[in-house]
């Protein structure tokens, strides 16, 4: 079948692994494929390169930011992001198709579910929680966020999307322990945009993230339906938040103190640079 008029942008890094099945899965919607690799050392670019993707090489500079980046190089108006880790089925392909079968889709901007399939699942559990974030757009419609840890598609004020039948499948956990580092770093970033942004997450948080946010994780995000291994990864999911605030608390505590004026009768201090808490 002819290819459609859209571009599709992946971000990748080391994903020789997984980015295969995403780039095969898509590869007959489009003819401007394009990755934007920040610098992979696993083979990762040739991979791609191989399945007809047009790779480009630009250093991270955060989640919303790459993909900004991504969105400049495509061809088409419109545009579909898909990740490394994810794969479109052939019945979401196909509902693809059909928007575009009588010419431009009724909406400029579509949701589509995307669902995590864990080690040892063929396909999504009927009960797994489904995110439903906007995917495919015209880029005079909107664009991914500038946030360092956030990737979301910020639209036009007053605009609906639609919402497109099938899901993503969202192969996301290598193994526990590769789902933990990535968390880890991950936490990281997200400490340092709060520090960017001058946000102060109160310290009574400490010790109320880890259970509250395994609970929103193996009940609100029914992890329970994937039993033991369930469990697991809402408690790395628990942990990742519980370091997010620790490591915000930490960077915090860290600050120098604040000094005294000389000379001032108020006894006025003055904060450090960039405390902003």
């Amino acid at each position: 079948m002819p290819p459609l008029p859209l571009s599709v942008f992946i971000i990748a890094r080391n994903e020789a692994d997984r980015i295969g099945a995403t780039i095969r899965a898509i590869r007959g919607l489009t003819d401007d494929l394009v990755v934007v690799d920040s610098g992979s050392t696993d083979g990762t670019q040739a991979v791609a390169e191989a399945l007809g993707a047009r790779v480009i090489h630009h250093d991270w500079p955060g989640y919303g930011l790459q993909k900004r980046f991504a969105e400049d190089q495509c061809r088409h108006d419109w545009l579909l992001n898909v990740d490394a880790d994810e794969v479109v089925p052939a019945d979401l392909a196909a509902a693809i198709r059909a928007l575009f079968a009588a010419g431009e889709p009724e909406r400029p901007a579509w949701r589509i579910g995307i669902a995590e399939i864990f080690p040892g699942e063929r396909r999504p559990h009927p009960w797994a929680y489904t995110l439903t974030p906007v995917r495919l757009y015209r880029r005079d419609c909107g664009r991914y966020s500038p946030s360092p840890v956030h990737d979301r598609v910020e639209l036009r004020p007053g605009l609906e999307p639609g919402r497109l039948k099938g899901v993503i499948h969202h192969f996301s956990v290598r193994s526990l322990g590769d789902q933990l580092d990535k968390l880890n770093r991950y936490s990281d970033r997200q400490a340092d945009d709060l520090a960017a942004r001058g946000i102060a997450i109160p310290s009574w948080r400490v010790f109320v993230e880890l259970p509250g946010n395994f609970l929103k994780a193996y009940l609100g995000r029914r992890h329970f339906v994937r039993g033991v291994y369930g469990f697991l990864t809402a408690m790395n999911y628990a942990i990742s938040r519980h370091l997010r605030v620790a490591k915000h608390y930490e960077r915090r505590k860290a600050l120098p103190p604040a000094r005294e004026i000389p000379g001032s009768p108020e006894g006025k201090r003055v904060d450090p640079p960039n405390a902003k808490f």
